[in-house]
């Protein structure tokens, strides 16, 4: 099982911002708290530790569990890790990710891996304390058109529904037809009937899209102790109302994190997310739209529904499940109901987490780490064997489509398509030219430095020329080479971005995440090449 890192940096995929942070820039120490070494969580263990509102909320969050996974097999582990939240020694290592259909892009399975894995390093480093991974399902999301569908095999399979409003609450009508496409796209043998067993358990036998996401992590990492969080629950936003009434009423998020975007956009990074002035959508039957303060009243944008201050505050203490944090308020209801210590993201999300520091700060709530979680790209051994055999390096297969060829082509061809040495060679007769001219009549070194532009030009163009001649002369091979960089990068993108876990599993069954959870080092901080 051969493997090769490459730096998030080298990749050439992941934003300046990132590489940045992942490099401990001295000029983002401002934007997060602590960065994710391992002995760095001694410092942030002892600041969550003082967090006031926890033993409450500990005491809550082991009711919804224990309501949440009453109809779930639950594995001893994850029923250990339930239990142990009560404790005052007990700190959660937490991931985000949408309700995708069947998990959707493959990085669903590193996020949560990561998780994993890095509540294992802590509890070898800290063996006093108990670490529980956490997935926090984005039940509250609205974006449908998002998560309904996952790509196999160069297919969309996806999923029509006209429902409106959190996803979670969706009902699962029309997947028995879905089912049918998925049954005959995956086709015979042991493991593709293990993916329509998950498959038709997890669509046809629950009443809705959260219920069914839980019970397919479950099924897939449950023997590994995951916790997977519903927070689309009343009594969780009961421990956050203090958080929502600051929002409704101070509307400090909107000047903190704009704020924090103009230091962000100063030091040439482009901005994630914008701030509304409050911060909270109002979720109710089919309904998720914005609140809104217009005139010295509150109203749920595109409807008819309106509050006074002391009504609105009443219809919050009343029924704060219908109110859903938006994603700047997200994180820090997070942070207030889990006793957490990290989140674990992709680049997107950690880029807009780094924006949120200071409204943190704001609801005197400790602000996780922040770590990105793990990246990779799998490749069969047959794969690996053919790009060998055409001499294409991983380093190769980041490459965008057109520098890809041109590298390659300049490698692979009998003769030298590269010009470099003869402008090197032409500018330094040019030198001379401009001597001569200085020397001369000045009124020439304009003359010389458009003849220059010119030949440099010409010398240019035959390069081209010359490299697509060599295109189409070396097109079977390059064809080849392609093929191979669209297997592991299908549609130009990255594989973990764009494929299902089910398309490697029928090829791998239960040993690819069991290869996962051997390789995937959380706080290594490169891409990791897999050859299985």
């Amino acid at each position: 099982m051969p493997t090769e890192c490459i730096s998030f940096r080298e990749t050439n995929y992941f934003s300046d911002l990132i590489c940045d942070y992942l490099d401990q820039k001295p000029e983002l120490k401002a934007f997060y708290n602590r960065y994710p070494s391992l002995e760095n969580f001694a410092e942030q263990i002892e600041e969550k530790s003082k967090s006031g509102h926890l033993e409450r909320s500990r005491k809550v969050l082991l009711e919804v569990l224990k309501e949440q996974y009453q109809n779930i097999e639950t594995s001893e582990l994850t029923s250990e890790h339930i239990e142990s939240l009560t404790s005052q020694k007990t700190f959660t290592i937490t991931t985000g990710h949408q309700l995708n259909l069947f998990t959707g892009p493959l990085y669903f399975l590193y996020k949560i891996i990561s998780v994993i894995n890095l509540t294992k390093e802590l509890k070898a480093a800290y063996p006093e304390y108990n670490f529980v991974p956490v997935y926090w399902m984005a039940s509250e999301d609205h974006d449908f058109e998002e998560i309904n569908y996952f790509n196999f095999k160069g297919t969309k399979i996806q999923w029509n529904s006209s429902q409106t409003g959190a996803v979670g609450h969706f009902n699962l009508e029309g997947l028995d037809a879905v089912y049918k496409v998925v049954a005959e796209a995956f086709g015979p043998g042991e493991n593709a009937e293990q993916l329509k067993i998950w498959f038709e358990s997890a669509y046809l036998k629950h009443k809705n899209l959260a219920d069914a996401t839980r019970y397919l992590a479950n099924e897939l990492f449950g023997k590994h102790g995951l916790v997977i969080i519903d927070a689309d629950h009343k009594d969780l936003k009961q421990s956050f109302i203090p958080h929502i009434k600051k929002e409704l009423l101070d509307q400090s998020s909107f000047n903190d994190v704009t704020k924090v975007n103009t230091q962000l956009e100063s030091l040439g990074y482009g901005i994630q997310v914008n701030p509304r002035e409050i911060n909270f959508f109002y979720i109710h039957e089919g309904i998720r739209e914005r609140i809104v303060f217009e005139d010295g009243v509150y109203k749920v944008n595109n409807t008819s529904m309106s509050w006074s201050k002391t009504e609105m505050l009443k219809h919050l203490d009343e029924v704060p499940e219908r109110f859903s944090p938006n994603v700047i308020m997200r994180p820090l209801y997070q942070e207030v109901i889990l006793p957490n210590l990290c989140y674990i993201g992709g680049g997107g999300e950690l880029a807009y987490w780094l924006q949120l520091k200071q409204n943190f700060e704001s609801h005197k709530v400790t602000f996780s780490m922040l770590l990105l979680r793990n990246s990779a790209l799998i490749k069969s051994e047959k794969q690996d064997k053919k790009q060998q055999k055409l001499g294409v390096t991983n380093s190769d297969l980041f490459l965008k489509r057109e520098s890809f060829i041109n590298k390659k082509v300049r490698q692979i061809s009998n003769i030298d398509i590269d010009f470099s040495d003869q402008k090197e060679h032409l500018k330094s007769q040019f030198e001379a030219l401009y001597k001569l001219a200085e020397q001369t009549d000045t009124s020439f070194v304009g003359a010389v430095k458009a003849q220059e532009v010119k030949q440099i030009k010409g010398l240019e163009h035959l390069e081209k020329r010359l490299l697509k001649a060599q295109k189409r002369k070396l097109a079977d091979e390059v064809e080849r080479m392609t093929d191979i960089q669209e297997q592991l990068f299908p549609g130009q993108s990255l594989q973990e971005r764009n494929t299902n876990f089910s398309e490697l599993y029928l090829e791998y069954g239960d040993n690819l995440i069991e290869r996962l959870m051997e390789t995937l080092q959380p706080l290594k901080g490169d891409f990791l090449v897999l050859t299985i």
